[in-house]
């Protein structure tokens, strides 16, 4: 069983960061997002700056537990847990932990509908709706994949393309988002694949797109950010982000609560 030190916020906040990866990890099962053992969600560890989180490669992601997170150091050594360490999780996630503060929680995957984009001559997202108006101006897109990510350069290649935005299109290979938690990047990811795959659909239909002009993307994207999602006050507002992976955290807790262990 995952434990902390009762009265010790940082203990705590570490504790909670172990159950949401673990909860991430088989969330993404459910989802689709997997690829059994491979692809790689990470979490920095909260209070560090120098380390994050990641499970031992071999554990299917069903099987994902907090107490079996390793601690990897942005330089690459083992600090606590034991398993082994997939080269590619450290050569890319490692550098865009170090990049920016915003990117805490790094999920990279080969989920299907935003993998297919990927292979597009055009991998852009369209502004098809307003599903994928809330993401575009956080997307960048990596078109110079250069094989197999075994050295922290490609990470580092990768940290400069992303910059401060959070989702990046990686050509011919996948996708990566971040967040500044695990619940803000889960719930990223899932909008993302749900707007890949409607995008998919609408193409497939042969007919001809009804795309946003710029001054409709504009407009969504001023009121995401600042007009509010619901109206509870003050300290009782949550963001959208959060009250989503609460919900299927809920639903974990019943289903499969020993992601906690």
């Amino acid at each position: 069983m995952s434990t902390f030190t009762p009265g010790d916020p940082t203990a705590l906040a570490r504790h909670e960061a172990r159950l949401d990866l673990a909860a991430a990890h088989r969330l993404a099962v459910w989802h689709d997002f997997s690829e059994g053992i491979y692809n790689h969600f990470t979490l920095a560890v909260p209070g560090s700056g120098d380390r994050f989180l990641l499970p031992p490669f071999g554990l299917h992601w069903s099987e994902v537990r907090a107490s079996e997170l390793m601690t990897i150091g942005f330089d690459g050594k083992q600090l606590a847990g034991e398993g082994i360490i997939q080269r590619s999780a450290y050569c890319i996630h490692a550098p865009i932990h170090a990049a920016h503060a915003k990117h805490q929680a790094v999920f990279h995957t080969h989920m299907p509908y935003a993998g297919a984009l990927t292979r597009l001559e055009n991998q852009h997202l369209l502004a098809l709706g307003q599903t994928e108006a809330l993401l575009l101006d956080q997307i960048a897109y990596d078109d110079g994949y250069d094989g197999l990510a075994r050295d922290p350069l490609e990470g580092e290649r990768l940290a400069k393309i992303l910059g401060e935005k959070t989702i990046l299109f990686m050509g011919n290979h996948g996708v990566l988002v971040t967040g500044r938690s695990t619940a803000e990047a889960y719930d990223r990811l899932y909008t993302l694949e749900r707007a890949a795959r409607v995008q998919l659909f609408a193409l497939w239909t042969g007919q001809r797109l009804r795309g946003l002009n710029a001054g409709q993307v504009d407009k969504v994207q001023d009121q995401i950010h600042n007009t509010p999602l619901h109206d509870s006050p003050g300290a009782q507002y949550k963001p959208g982000y959060q009250l989503h992976f609460d919900a299927l955290r809920r639903l974990l807790d019943r289903r499969e609560p020993d992601y906690r262990d």
